[in-house]
């Protein structure tokens, strides 16, 4: 999977909605747009490097002598 493809970004905003929702709906607190949008934001930035680890060696570049 390529980053910043077309699924990457298709499934960075549905968790940035979900995430964001999430925090938005279920917080009393007076400062909960800034909170949900940074933690909406951290969730994407997370979902990113772990996708990033994950396919990076999914092309087949191993060595000769993989054992």
């Amino acid at each position: 999977m390529k980053l910043f493809g077309k699924t990457h970004i298709i499934l960075s905003l549905i968790t940035f909605a979900v995430i964001f929702l999430m925090n938005y709906l279920g917080n009393d607190a007076a400062d909960k747009l800034s909170r949900a949008l940074l933690n909406a934001f951290a969730g994407v930035v997370g979902l990113s490097i772990g996708m990033f680890i994950l396919y990076r060696n999914k092309g087949g570049n191993f060595p000769d002598k993989f054992d």
